[in-house]
């Protein structure tokens, strides 16, 4: 095999020209020479594929800033840069970056000139906030915060940053911060000591940190400022962000038209989550000062405030059955600027729940992503009112990130795209036309050199009346004469659905590979499908889903006639793995199966994982209340069934499905006699992140299934 064919991105890059005095990078990509076959997918092909994040417009749309990220075998290898893109494809992207490190969070300044971005350099603790003239020049560092800084934000007058970073509790400003942060590292004891809950979040135990939102001068004439040092707000003890817990949870900050205020979203009752659920909400918090004030009431979630162009909208998203249901879609909502106290929900007919979202230029439309039957689509809704309508189909693959820029010529979006086949990449979307074209090739090359077929789908209709779809993925050289073993991969979640793109955790066709169909089931209980269709698992959350997968793989042995129904697998993570230990219980048509942090029982998985109190609205009630309904769909009360052999994966980090369950199940396999292996990584956490464990366990994967199909 030739080099080109092998690394198409080096190839890449041997091309790259350097332009003028300020060191940008102009890129050429080359197509697959017309004619050459296709190569079977590698693990190295997949791991060390470019990543091409979401497109960041110019204020003006003429230009886009995408960050590329070179991932490696060895993390120290691994980079990420920023690349400026012409908004209308007519030139080449050019490198704006070449540092060692991950460079990220490009954010423009008011007047395109300039751009600030995170990353970690030469003397840098924790990532910091830089500032780079498009002009030419050097990055400058804007801030040297304690402890890392991250997500900037201009200011609409260019004279601030908005930027969130961590702050130890009782922290006055940077100096005080630093200094706890020095006692922390200096002190001997390493206790942990709580008096809440939670306690522990993903792979982390959790610290005395919390995020706070600093402003930051531009022209660096005054030290960083903490907006919510000394507030009652971050004085709570439930006090945090959304998407997380303590330093690494996200406030979501958004300045206000007049750069006078900043909105956040935020929980002051993080505390409870043991019993209820924590409620977020939107604060407003003054330039000058002062105790944030609540917009938002008490009884709904809600979060991801924008503000309209002309200064007049908040649009933020909400979800309105907080502690009363276990799933709710997140909904648009809109309310008057300044807030008046009341808003209202733009998309409360539309059976699907809103992902990301920006506002159009002349402050009349919302437009949004929603999964919908393993896709990804791009809606739109009058902000003022009326019906949700389908700007962008995707009849294969998902949109993301739609942004808009401010003060575009034309109406024009910018946003990312992928397929399972086809790695994401920036594409600009026409709206007059309803024409997407791409901006960037970072991965065409080798895309196109690898044969990995389009998913297909189909439907059918289970036994109680439901439409159920599927995705297979084919291996390579398919061939519809043949005959192929079938393995079901099951999704985790369960809020969540098989996406026609790119995952490398649970690669399609990197597990087709050695010759197998795969099956990608949206069971009972996923998204995507309305709001019935996901709460219709409650208080049923293992049997009905695996229900779903065993009638899935049926009807494709039966419709299919390449598949080969003597020889079945299944294989699935998180929730995916608390499925394959219910199959273990409860059938014995799969040769094998395979499950990474799956649970053993419901007991064991709520006493140990850092979120709870989520299962109780599951189950209609705690263990001690209903506990046979609680036995009846835990894996380890049926361990007298286990027969199929089954491989078992944890990471010891992992807090969501601690090991124990893990171990739990290993026990009762031996104890039963039946044919097991089990994979301890010592350094994943509730995924297998590393290049090098994620080569390991793919070829423990594929050695399994030859095993034993």
């Amino acid at each position: 095999m030739d080099l080109a064919r092998r690394s198409p991105f080096l190839v890449r890059t041997a091309l790259l020209l350097l332009l003028g005095t300020a060191g940008l990078l102009i890129l050429s990509t080359p197509s697959r020479a017309e004619g050459s076959p296709r190569q079977p997918i590698s693990h190295q092909a997949l791991w060390q594929m470019p990543q091409v994040g979401s497109p960041e417009p110019s204020p003006d749309g003429r230009w886009a800033i995408v960050s590329v990220r070179k991932p490696a075998y060895d993390e120290a290898d691994d980079t990420s840069e920023l690349w400026l893109v012409a908004g209308d494809g007519a030139t080449p992207p050019r490198q704006l970056t070449t540092h060692k490190g991950r460079e990220s969070s490009a954010s423009w300044s008011p007047d395109g000139t300039r751009i600030a971005f995170t990353a970690k350099r030469d003397g840098d603790d924790a990532n910091q906030v830089y500032l780079l003239d498009l002009a030419g020049g050097e990055a400058r560092r804007l801030t040297t915060l304690a402890l890392g800084a991250r997500q900037p934000q201009w200011s609409p007058d260019g004279r601030w940053l908005l930027v969130q970073a961590p702050v130890h509790r009782g922290a006055t400003n940077d100096a005080s911060n630093r200094q706890l942060a020095d006692q922390r590292k200096k002190t001997k004891s390493k206790v942990r000591a709580y008096d809440s809950f939670p306690i522990r979040s993903w792979d982390k135990w959790l610290d005395d940190t919390q995020t706070h939102v600093w402003i930051v001068p531009v022209d660096g004439s005054q030290p960083p400022r903490d907006l919510l040092a000394g507030t009652r707000l971050v004085e709570s003890r439930g006090f945090r962000g959304a998407g997380g817990e303590g330093s690494s949870d996200s406030l979501q900050p958004a300045w206000a038209p007049d750069g006078k205020s900043i909105v956040l979203t935020a929980t002051t009752d993080g505390d409870v989550a043991a019993h209820a659920q924590p409620t977020f909400g939107l604060f407003e918090v003054a330039l000058e000062g002062g105790e944030p004030r609540r917009l938002t009431e008490t009884d709904t979630n809600a979060s991801s405030a924008q503000f309209s162009p002309d200064g007049s909208w908040m649009v933020f998203r909400t979800n309105a059955e907080v502690g009363r249901r276990y799933y709710a879609l997140n909904r648009l909502t809109a309310a008057a600027w300044p807030w008046k106290g009341s808003s209202r929900v733009l998309t409360q007919e539309f059976d699907r729940s809103v992902d990301d979202f920006t506002l159009s230029p002349d402050s009349r439309w919302a437009y949004f992503t929603a999964d919908d039957s393993g896709h990804a689509r791009i809606w739109k809704v009058p902000i003022a009112g009326g019906a949700a309508a389908l700007v962008m189909d995707a009849p294969q693959g998902v949109w993301g990130s739609p942004r808009w820029p401010e003060r575009a010529a034309t109406p024009v979006l910018f946003a990312s795209y992928e397929a399972a086949h086809q790695p994401a990449e920036a594409f600009r979307i026409d709206l007059t036309t309803g024409t997407s074209t791409r901006l960037t090739d970072f991965t065409t090359a080798q895309a196109s050199a690898i044969d990995w077929p389009p998913l297909r789908s189909f439907w059918f209709t289970n036994t109680l009346g439901r439409r159920i779809h599927s995705f297979l993925a084919l291996p390579p050289g398919f061939d519809e004469g043949k005959k192929y073993p079938l393995l079901a991969l099951i999704h985790g979640g369960h809020q969540s659905m098989w996406r026609d793109a790119i995952t490398k955790r649970w690669n399609y066709h990197l597990l087709a590979e050695p010759g197998y169909v795969v099956l990608l089931t949206d069971y009972v209980g996923s998204t995507g499908y309305g709001e019935a269709f996901t709460l219709s698992i409650l208080g049923d959350p293992l049997r009905g889903p695996a229900d779903d997968i065993n009638a899935a793989a049926d009807e494709a042995i039966r419709r299919f006639s390449y598949i080969d129904g003597s020889r079945q697998a299944a294989a699935g993570a998180s929730y995916g793995g608390h499925l394959v230990n219910w199959l273990e219980a409860t059938t014995t048509r799969y040769k094998c199966l395979i499950g990474h942090a799956g649970l053993a029982s419901l007991y064991s998985q709520w006493a140990t994982s850092d979120a709870i109190h989520h299962r109780e609205l599951m189950m209609d009630g705690p263990f001690w209340q209903k506990p046979q309904a609680w036995l009846d769909q835990s894996p380890a009360t049926y361990a007298d069934r286990f027969q199929t052999p089954l491989l078992l994966s944890v990471g010891e980090a992992d807090y969501r499905v601690p090991l124990n369950n893990t171990l739990e199940m290993w026990s009762l396999l031996q104890r039963q006699k039946v044919p097991g292996r089990l994979l301890v990584w010592p350094d994943e956490n509730h995924w297998i992140l590393k290049g090098e464990n994620s080569r390991v366990f793919y070829q423990e994967v594929h050695a399994w299934l030859k095993r034993w199909l």
